[in-house]
């Protein structure tokens, strides 16, 4: 949990690799994470070039405040090899990687990393969107104190589960609710999957509520469109700072008076209401210091 209150990811946004014009405006999107993409949304033919491009802003220290990572191929790929060393030699914030499906595969990310000389603020983020990944996602959270995010594949997940893609979510919640309980178990950071309609706001903005209904800590997009509604749904309202203000306030005020009872509203007050509390409150004064 400390990862998530230190550093808001409310919105990451997929930018294509090759796509220079693409490149450019995601340095002007309120986005509080960047994805540099080398996997789905670059041609075979344009790898290499994708792969200098994301190094590059990677290095140039032009993206601001924002959380800076890239995605590389996937580790069954021809160009895996190639984007993990290129990766770890500019040193973005992490490194994303897909499709990973067991402990063994983490460590064998983080001895790559070590090797190409990647220095310890690349982090990894581990794509998981696969029925085996869902059911080891409890090994693949804890392989590493690297590995800091967990990132839902829901495009992916749908299809080896011959799954159809339905308001709410329906065929994927038994693996959302695995990896997420392995995200708590181990004190990661978790991401929802994308929502593929870019036309549909309503609906985006409703999945975005269901994830943080769920405890999702932010969302994967895939247009900058999406970004407004999701840093909206995922940021704690004026109304829950206010009232996560009136409980710590009675909660310390019980407890100089030295009362064992306490109740804000009618409602008693616990601890985990307070530390509950803590966290809305810490997230709102994180995503407030992003400027």
């Amino acid at each position: 949990m400390a990862e998530v209150l230190l550093r808001p990811r409310r919105s990451v946004l997929y930018m294509p690799g090759a796509n220079e014009r693409a490149l450019e405006k995601a340095k002007t999107l309120d986005v509080d994470a960047l994805i540099l993409d080398l996997e789905d949304s670059v041609a075979p033919d344009a790898k290499a070039d994708g792969r200098a491009r994301v190094c590059a802003a990677a290095t140039s220290g032009e993206y601001g405040n924002r959380e800076l990572t890239i995605r590389v191929n996937g580790l069954d790929t021809e160009w895996h090899a190639d984007d993990l060393r290129a990766a770890a030699e500019a040193g973005p914030d992490a490194i994303v990687v897909p499709k990973v499906n067991s402990a063994a595969e983490v460590h064998r990310i983080e001895k790559a990393l070590e090797a190409a000389g990647a220095p310890d603020r690349t982090k990894i983020w581990a794509m998981v969107e696969t029925p085996i990944a869902m059911l080891r996602a409890h090994d693949i959270a804890s392989a590493s104190d690297r590995l800091t995010v967990l990132v839902m594949g829901t495009n992916d997940l749908a299809k080896e589960l011959h799954a159809e893609h339905v308001p709410g979510r329906a065929p994927l919640l038994g693996g959302l609710s695995l990896a997420l309980l392995a995200a708590r178990a181990t004190g990661k950071v978790i991401l929802d999957g994308v929502y593929n309609d870019v036309r549909d706001i309503e609906g985006f903005a409703d999945e975005c509520t269901q994830g943080r209904q769920f405890g999702f800590d932010g969302k994967t997009l895939i247009h900058p469109g999406q970004v407004e509604p999701c840093n909206r749904v995922f940021a704690p309202s004026e109304d829950e700072v206010a009232q996560s203000r009136k409980i710590i306030e009675a909660f310390e005020t019980a407890t100089a008076e030295g009362r064992g009872v306490v109740t804000v509203d009618g409602r008693m007050i616990e601890n985990l209401h307070v530390d509950n509390a803590r966290r809305v409150l810490a997230v709102a004064e994180a995503i407030a210091s992003r400027g």
